[in-house]
């Protein structure tokens, strides 16, 4: 008696979950490929400007256009970490990396572009990093828009 009690309750809480479930699903269904109405979309990524190097990521020096205002960490900026000793690593599908930009992005330093979050775990690290190369040349180090890092080793040297 108590397993035939015990078998309805079950069966009580599968159908009650089912059913709470399928109440909460409901609404309008999103169409146009765009969630949020009024947020315009990134550009899908240019795979001829798509890198990946491998290089020590420390934080970039601070200088005095830096101002005092305070820095929001949720916020993507190119002026906290820099890549040293930046080198390419062919690891991505034939055809990346082959732009004018791309090209143009050479030497060691790199100014990468992403959340604190994304970078501070891997502070003072050699890591493999592969992004896409939004400026490069000029007098400033290039800069990376960072898609995806991964640690080599625990210290720099």
């Amino acid at each position: 008696m108590r397993r035939r009690a015990a078998g309805l309750a079950v069966l009580a809480a599968v159908v009650g979950a089912c059913t709470l479930t399928a109440a909460q699903v409901g609404g309008k269904p999103v169409s146009g490929g765009n969630p949020t109405p009024g947020t315009a979309q990134p550009d899908p990524p240019n795979l001829g400007d798509r890198i990946s190097l491998n290089g020590c990521l420390q934080p970039a020096p601070k200088t005095a256009a830096a101002g005092s205002e305070p820095i929001d960490d949720n916020t993507p900026s190119d002026s906290r970490f820099v890549l040293t000793g930046g080198q390419r690593v062919n690891r991505v599908p034939p055809g990346t990396g082959q732009s004018e930009i791309a090209a143009k992005a050479s030497g060691g330093v790199y100014r990468l572009e992403g959340l604190d979050s994304q970078f501070s775990p891997f502070v003072n690290t050699r890591v493999e990093i592969s992004g896409e190369i939004k400026r490069a040349g000029g007098d400033k180090a290039p800069v990376l828009l960072v898609g995806f890092v991964q640690k080599i080793s625990a210290s720099c040297r």
